[in-house]
């Protein structure tokens, strides 16, 4: 069966050839277009279309035998649904008048490469919209965390410029202190040398005074 005995075929049901030929165009391209966007399209108890990636191999020619290699590529690959092969097994018998007994496909097994985008689409702006919502209220949660730890610096600094300030204020007095030392002890230092210098003058006034004595013991004799 071709497309025209196709068409011919459900013309009928359809209520005319061209209402036919419109609807099996409408069903291949929808097919044709998903499957080269990479969808899987899935018809419950009929089958599934999809593309599958085949690696580079190498493969022979038939008639030469030579060894030859394919590039990677990309095919189109159908699958019979389990009620499919069950009619064409023979497990199921074909009812001879009126529709084939096909499940009927559940919400969202017939994916389409318009309906899967369009799906996709409102999807990322519902998580747009969500995201926009929620920066503001993440903004301001973030500006009392960001004034407390400003708030929290101020205090570390000021804190730290006050322990210098003790540091600078106890090193200079240290200074001072030792500056103070170091001129008493100057002042001291000669003093002392100057005690030193006086004791010899002692020792001559009792050597004056021993020669004297001698002296007036010797005019009394």
């Amino acid at each position: 069966m071709n497309k025209a005995q196709l068409v011919e075929a459900i013309a009928d049901k359809l209520g005319g050839r061209q209402n036919a030929a419109d609807a099996v165009d409408a069903v291949l391209d929808a097919i044709v277009r998903a499957v080269v966007a990479g969808d899987r399209v899935s018809v419950t108890g009929f089958g599934s279309f999809e593309k599958v990636d085949r690696p580079a191999r190498y493969a022979r020619n038939p008639q030469t035998g030579e060894r030859v290699r394919v590039k990677k590529t990309s095919v189109p690959r159908f699958r019979a649904g389990q009620g499919f092969k069950d009619l064409v097994s023979g497990s199921k018998k074909l009812p001879k008048g009126g529709e084939v007994s096909v499940k009927k496909a559940p919400k969202g097994s017939l994916q389409v490469g318009a309906v899967a985008k369009k799906a996709a689409a409102k999807k990322a702006t519902a998580k747009k919209a969500a995201a926009k919502k929620a920066a503001p209220a993440a903004a301001k949660k973030a500006a009392p965390a960001k004034k407390a730890t400003t708030a929290a610096a101020k205090k570390t600094t000021a804190a730290a410029k006050k322990t210098t300030a003790k540091k600078t204020t106890a090193a200079a007095a240290k200074k001072t202190t030792a500056k103070k030392a170091t001129t008493a002890a100057k002042k001291t230092a000669p003093a002392k040398k100057a005690t030193a210098k006086k004791a010899p003058a002692k020792k001559a006034t009792a050597r004056k005074t021993t020669t004297a004595k001698k002296a007036t013991t010797a005019r009394k004799k």
